[in-house]
């Protein structure tokens, strides 16, 4: 009887736990996270990145960037395989193409030092595509290696690895596996200077570097600017320009540009009578004025009637020479109209001049001020 008893009491002091573990958690369930839980979570690759500061745990996609950068070198084509885990979470999420491009990355495997040599060599001989192409996918783990230490240079890290990988297939097209020279450490070269020359050519609206000075300062002068006032010494143009060996006024124009922004000149600066104004509005007209238009035709007038005036007053081989050698459009030479008078070239030539000095000072003494706004 009291074992029943005492059995009793346990399943009744049971009940209550029972019951508790039954009840419904207060905490939303994994899958159904508040959403800005779910929105910090997505962009935590997009702040490390600008950050440049990756964490090495398992629960995001900067810890596959991470084990993806380090475990692989310029210098190291033949390291053993790098299994590459993407992290699987519950709930929604939005597509991210930095991550599925992880995860497409890690199905090609890296090649051994003979393997990769052999493939070369069979490219360089038959130009076979298959080799090239095993070759390029072999090595994409080091395109985005190389992109990621250029990501605050440009934000979208995914056209730098799209130029990247243009360079690793130039690099393929290129490569000469009788050198000596590791596939890697050479292709590193060309996926460089292709992620170069796509953040040179997209830094602005407005083209920058379009020739090997702008291209040497736009990459050296910030860097030259701050390793001089590390030392102490004003980072003056002049200075800048001795130590880079470019031209002062390149040098100028290029810290310019590079300290400026873009700026639109459709955009609206201020309101005119209640219109917009803006900068293509207060920008000179290329077009001459139309008062310095009529000035000018008018003085042509007068001109031309000065002109026929002081035709009127010549004769015999002036007549001629001002007529056939200075108002015609098809001028003759000195020799025909020597040859018409029966005189020589040297004679009709200091006709000419005579006439010429003549025709200043008429025009002087009848124009006046107006010779010298003719010009």
């Amino acid at each position: 009887m009291t074992t029943k008893t005492r059995t009793g009491d346990q399943n009744t002091a049971a009940t209550p736990r029972t019951a508790k573990r039954k009840s419904p958690s207060t905490r939303a369930p994994k899958q159904q996270r508040p959403n800005e839980e779910l929105e910090a979570e997505e962009a935590r690759p997009a702040r490390a990145a600008e950050d440049g500061e990756l964490e090495t745990n398992d629960d995001g996609d900067d810890a596959v960037v991470g084990e993806l950068a380090g475990d692989l070198s310029d210098d190291d084509a033949g390291v053993p395989d790098v299994r590459l885990t993407v992290p699987k979470e519950p709930g929604l999420r939005r597509y991210d193409a930095f991550t599925a491009y992880l995860s497409e990355v890690q199905r090609h495997k890296l090649l051994t030092p003979e393997e990769e040599h052999e493939l070369a060599v069979r490219y360089a001989t038959t130009q076979d595509v298959k080799a090239a192409a095993r070759m390029v996918t072999a090595n994409l783990r080091l395109v985005v290696k190389i992109a990621f230490e250029y990501r605050r240079a440009y934000r979208n890290l995914m056209d730098l690895i799209q130029e990247g990988n243009i360079g690793l297939m130039q690099a393929v097209k290129r490569y000469d596996p009788y050198r000596g020279v590791k596939l890697s450490s050479y292709a590193a070269w060309w996926i460089r200077a292709y992620i170069l020359r796509f953040i040179l050519n997209n830094w602005r609206l407005v083209k920058l570097g379009t020739t090997q000075t702008q291209r040497k300062l736009f990459f050296n002068l910030n860097k030259e600017k701050q390793r001089l006032i590390s030392l102490g010494v004003d980072p003056t143009s002049a200075e800048l320009s001795r130590q880079l060996d470019v031209p002062e006024h390149e040098v100028i124009e290029m810290d310019r540009r590079l300290s400026g922004a873009d700026l639109s000149l459709d955009a609206p600066i201020g309101d005119s009578d209640g219109k917009p104004t803006s900068r293509l509005d207060l920008l000179p007209s290329p077009l001459a004025r139309v008062d310095d238009t009529l000035a000018g035709a008018e003085i042509g007038d007068m001109v031309k009637e000065q002109l026929e005036a002081f035709g009127a007053t010549l004769i015999n081989k002036e007549a001629a020479i001002f007529r056939d050698r200075l108002m015609s459009d098809e001028p003759a030479t000195l020799q025909e109209i020597g040859d018409r008078y029966g005189i020589s070239r040297e004679r009709v030539r200091q006709l000419e001049k005579r006439l010429q000095d003549k025709l200043r000072v008429f025009l002087k003494a009848n124009l006046g001020d107006a010779m010298d706004l003719g010009g």
